[in-house]
């Protein structure tokens, strides 16, 4: 037996012994499987090696065991004044009850009453307001974002966070390794160092090829968070950033949208945050979730939905499942990136087939060429069934929202695609109030009114080219 024949031997059973952790992984779809086997067998070298960077989600064990180790030390439940939590179940009538459960069986958050928000006018805006609560913090100021620039917004946040220190607030700012890498290496990022704000990187990318038989390097951070004197927080979809987004400026303005919350649902967020910064940085930050919280006020409920990679799996498809099989009259949702699994897209169709009004708002134009031509290999089925199809022109649509019937919302940072169904750590807010879920809802027709339709007639006329195009990236899906 020759060298070449020992070598063919030695490749071949390698690919046998990948081709059966590809069938034995668990938490993986039919369809995910067969991509990997199909990209294994027709590129056995490459496609094993890209299994072994790409295949699995796996945060490492280290991280895995630190993560546990720090939630079984978190409280169960927010501590209010009484020792009770705040009963919500007049406020969430039995229709909307088990969407609630859903949320709270991911993160073990119970929804909690006694809150007020309001839906920020746009971009600039929401970096007033930021600017503006953290002058006025007192005790602490918290931050969060997969995307930090140095560019105008991005600066005055570093600049408000830098004037709070010097008053004596303790500010603590945490960014994604890779989304942030621009302003990791700036001046921006040392001079807050050196003004004493204590600083955080999520889930590092150094040395990627050490790390990868370890654990996933693709996996992210991809929450936005705004937490300030455990009283106040952000939730939404913007990144701590101008509209103008000069990274990827071509693609510009980005269009998102922010809500400011006060009442005990900061604490909730605050949990995440205090989760994500004691696992990068191993200062403990147990006493800030432990606070009581403020005698309760009147407001809506509300519950915080984490998810990531360290979280129940398919949690995020589930929790979107949820809510559309929810809807009776109504249903409209907006996102930047639908990749969506068989089954989110069967709830869609289904929405529309039993007479909801069923609306998908999607930018014309999106900053991943793969991702738009992903959504658009699903728009016939979409369309057949009767979902309402828009894509927004003017600039890149990147608000993640959803809302029921004038009466619940969604809003955060999960896309509906399979990067944060499995890889990102997101955060997401779940309300019930009529007031705020209409302004969510007059700022999504207002991105109806100036989208474009996408009809029938219009995707049975693409070019055969561009329909196989579009499905083979959908193909792919779960490998990309």
């Amino acid at each position: 037996m020759n060298f070449s024949t020992i070598m063919l031997a030695a490749v071949a059973a390698v690919e046998i012994a990948v081709l059966v952790r590809v069938m034995l992984r668990p938490h993986r779809e039919p369809a995910s499987r067969i991509a990997w086997v199909a990209v294994i067998m027709a590129l056995p070298l490459l496609g094993m090696i890209a299994y072994v960077l790409f295949g699995e989600v796996n945060i490492g064990r280290r991280r895995a065991a630190k993560l546990r180790a720090i939630e079984e030390r978190m409280p169960r439940s927010e501590p209010s004044p009484s020792g009770d939590l705040v009963n919500l179940r007049a406020q969430i009538p039995d229709r909307w009850e088990h969407l609630f459960r859903v949320g709270r069986s991911i993160s073990g958050f119970e929804p909690i009453a006694g809150n007020a928000a309001r839906l920020l006018a746009d971009s600039n805006a929401a970096i007033d307001a930021m600017v503006a609560d953290i002058d006025a913090a007192r005790d602490h100021v918290h931050v969060l974002f997969y995307i930090w620039l140095t560019d105008h917004n991005g600066s005055r946040i570093a600049d408000a966070l830098k004037r709070a220190v010097n008053r004596g607030v303790r500010c603590r700012a945490m960014v994604d390794d890779l989304g942030s890498r621009s302003l990791l290496r700036s001046e921006q990022w040392r001079s807050m160092q050196a003004a004493g704000v204590k600083l955080g990187v999520a889930l590092s990318i150094s040395h990627p090829l050490l790390r990868a038989p370890f654990r996933r390097i693709d996996l992210r951070n991809h929450r936005k968070i705004v937490v300030i004197d455990n009283a106040i927080t952000y939730c939404g979809s913007q990144n701590c950033a101008d509209p103008e987004f000069r990274v990827k400026a071509k693609f510009a303005p980005w269009v998102d949208a922010l809500m400011r919350f006060e009442g005990p649902i900061a604490q909730q967020n605050q949990r995440l945050f205090v989760m994500d910064w004691m696992c990068a940085t191993n200062e403990n930050l147990e006493d800030l979730v432990r606070q009581s919280l403020r005698a309760p006020q009147p407001g809506f409920a509300a519950q915080v939905i984490g998810t990531g990679p360290t979280v129940r799996f398919s949690a995020m498809p589930e929790l979107f499942a949820a809510l559309i099989y929810a809807a009776r009259q109504e249903l409209i949702i907006t996102t930047p990136y639908y990749v969506p699994d068989e089954s989110l897209q069967n709830a869609l169709c289904s929405s529309a087939y039993r007479g909801v009004k069923t609306t998908m708002i999607l930018p014309a134009h999106n900053d991943s060429w793969i991702v738009g031509g992903a959504s658009r290999s699903y728009y016939a089925d979409l369309l057949a069934a009767g979902v309402v199809i828009r894509e927004y022109p003017d600039g890149l649509l990147h608000t993640k929202s959803l809302t029921i019937d004038g009466e619940i919302t969604l809003i955060g940072s999960a896309n509906m695609d399979r990067r944060s169904f499995e890889l990102n750590y997101e955060n997401n807010i779940l309300f019930r109030d009529a007031e705020l879920t209409a302004a969510m809802r007059g700022r999504q027709l207002q991105y109806l009114a100036r989208s474009q339709p996408v009809t029938r007639e219009m995707v049975a006329m693409w070019p055969w080219p561009r329909r196989f195009w579009n499905n083979t990236l959908a193909l792919l899906g779960p490998v990309l």
